[in-house]
C-alpha cells in the first residue's frame, strides 16, 4: 500500500484548482489546436501540428502527475486559531537566528508538495522542518547545513 502524504487544504485546493484548470480550459484548446493544424494538410511538415501534440503531451503528463499527488494526498485538517504549545504540521513558526540576532524568519510547515521558500512555505522534511517538530517557544533548534550549523530560538508557534 502507498503512503499518503501530508498536505494542507490550501496546497490539496491549488493542486485541485491547476487539475481543473487543465481539463476544462487547457486539454480543450490544445485539442482544437491539433485539429485546426490538420486542416493545413501534410503533417510531416506542419510545425503548428507537431507544436500542438508536445503541448497536448506535456498538459496530459501534468494532469496524470496532478491525479496522482490528489490521490496520494492527506489533507492534514489545521484549528486555525487555536494556540499551539508545540510545533506541529501547519504551524506557522517564527524563529530568531542566534548568530544574527536581528534576523527573524516565520515558516509554515507543509507537506513537500506545497513547499515554497520564497512564500516561506517551509517542507516537514527538510532538515529545519524534522529540527522543529515537537518543539516548543523558547527551545533552540541546530541544523546541519551545507557552510555548518546553524542555530534558531523558537519566537513564537501559531495555527494560523
Amino acid at each position: 500500500m502507498d503512503q499518503k502524504h501530508p498536505i494542507t487544504k490550501n496546497g490539496f485546493d491549488a493542486l485541485e484548482e491547476e487539475l481543473k484548470h487543465l481539463k476544462t480550459h487547457e486539454r480543450p484548446k490544445v485539442i482544437k489546436a491539433i485539429a485546426e493544424a490538420r486542416e493545413h494538410g501534410d503533417l510531416s511538415e506542419n510545425a503548428e501540428y507537431h507544436s500542438a501534440k508536445d503541448r497536448q503531451g506535456m498538459i496530459e503528463a501534468r494532469i496524470s502527475y496532478l491525479e496522482n499527488k490528489i490521490n496520494m494526498s492527506e489533507v492534514i485538517h489545521i484549528n486555525k486559531g487555536e494556540a499551539a504549545s508545540k510545533v506541529i504540521f501547519g504551524a506557522t513558526v517564527t524563529l530568531q537566528d542566534e548568530d544574527h540576532g536581528d534576523r527573524i524568519k516565520k515558516y509554515q510547515l507543509v507537506g513537500s508538495d506545497e513547499a515554497n521558500i520564497e512564500k516561506n512555505l517551509l517542507s516537514i522534511t527538510s532538515p529545519l522542518g524534522r529540527a522543529l517538530i515537537g518543539k516548543e517557544v523558547g527551545e533552540s533548534v541546530e541544523v546541519t547545513t551545507p557552510v555548518g550549523p546553524m542555530y534558531y530560538t523558537i519566537k513564537n508557534i501559531e495555527l494560523i
